[in-house]
């Protein structure tokens, strides 16, 4: 079975390699050792209420249970900005007129934006290429909202998520070479690289003072504010569906979307319930291929765990057989947490 599972100290040496199947651009989660063990230590710290409000962040793992492959990875930060700060670019709409011309023109304006701090973030979410099938990418990335619904305490009023932007067929950003190159005189790699270890002194030390007009842009540019890299459209087509909107920000490196809602909002917080189990014999479930399918997970803050599991909610029960009860680490009569899965495309890299 397929579960996703908080992050543990074991599973150091298969991320590292699953950082190594990632291209350009995904800032929060590179093959880097060092900084790799160094967030499952955080992740560990934040379960166990150790961990200051500005440090806090969880960590999750896709696992095949059969074989123990982890085959994707997903985060949650609680509160960004508040340490480090948090950048984006707003868009905004500059009018200018002339009366005595006859002259109206309105562009579009890139700027230096914190208002998403003290937003919770979704982030960090690669799924190896070897487990893109129907339902694996929407299980990894809404096992995230899983984790909020039955921990709603632990999380602010806002959530948000930057989605990787556009790059060309090179695996270069036209925005950052547009923007960014000029004002950072280093490559697209090293400041990201810079940016995701904590080290951003130098994005407010060399970051534009002013704004950025968006139309004396090159074309190319112009044309990745707000759009998203096609490897995570149906990952953006995801968070759409559970609730989270573009509302003018943007990256500063690559300037994709981010996307935003309030946590209540959220589909899987209005739609989820939490319903004692009962385990079944699996000889008895009968044919399931036709069953409609459900994100269940099981109500540990230490142990979390969420699959994707044929079945509804039946009497006020969930049935699960004994694999599935085991992969999830629950029993007879313990609470689980149901969502009925909506249709999604495939998912690929976000």
């Amino acid at each position: 079975m397929i579960v996703v599972r908080v992050v543990q100290t074991g599973d150091l040496d298969a991320l590292v390699g699953l950082a190594q199947e990632t291209g350009p651009g995904l800032t929060t989660f590179k093959p880097d050792r060092e900084a790799l063990a160094a967030r499952i230590e955080r992740s560990r710290r934040t379960l166990e209420d150790r961990a200051a409000p500005h440090e806090q962040g969880y960590l999750f793992v896709m696992e095949d249970t059969a074989s123990g492959d982890v085959a994707g990875v997903c985060g949650i930060e609680t509160a960004v900005g508040l340490d480090q700060p948090f950048y984006n670019y707003r868009v905004s709409t500059v009018v200018h007129a002339s009366q005595d011309l006859g002259i109206w023109t309105m562009m579009r304006a890139l700027n230096i934006s914190h208002d998403l701090t003290g937003y919770a973030e979704v982030c960090s979410l690669f799924l190896s290429p070897r487990y893109r099938t129907s339902g694996v990418g929407g299980l990894l990335s809404r096992s995230r909202f899983m984790f909020i619904a039955q921990f709603r305490e632990r999380f602010p009023q806002r959530i948000c998520a930057e989605l990787r932007g556009r790059f060309d067929a090179e695996g270069t950003s036209p925005f950052w070479r547009a923007v960014g190159s000029h004002f950072y005189q280093i490559d697209f790699n090293a400041a990201d690289y810079l940016s995701s270890h904590g080290r951003k002194s130098f994005l407010a030390e060399l970051m534009p003072r002013f704004p950025v007009y968006v139309d004396l842009l090159p074309q190319e540019a112009q044309e990745c504010v707000g759009r998203t890299h096609n490897d995570t459209l149906p990952a953006r087509k995801m968070l759409e569906a559970e609730g989270l909107r573009y509302e003018n920000h943007v990256d500063i490196f690559d300037a994709g979307p981010v996307l935003e809602c309030h946590i209540a909002d959220l589909r899987t917080l209005r739609d989820s319930v939490v319903v004692p189990v009962e385990i079944e014999d699996a000889h008895a479930q009968g044919d399931v291929s036709q069953a409609p399918r459900a994100l269940v997970s099981n109500t540990s803050l230490d142990d979390f765990r969420v699959g994707l599991v044929a079945g509804a909610v039946e009497h006020g029960v969930f049935r699960l057989s004994a694999q599935q009860a085991a992969a999830l680490r629950v029993q007879a009569g313990d609470a689980v947490r149901v969502l009925a899965a909506a249709h999604a495309p495939k998912h690929k890299q976000g």
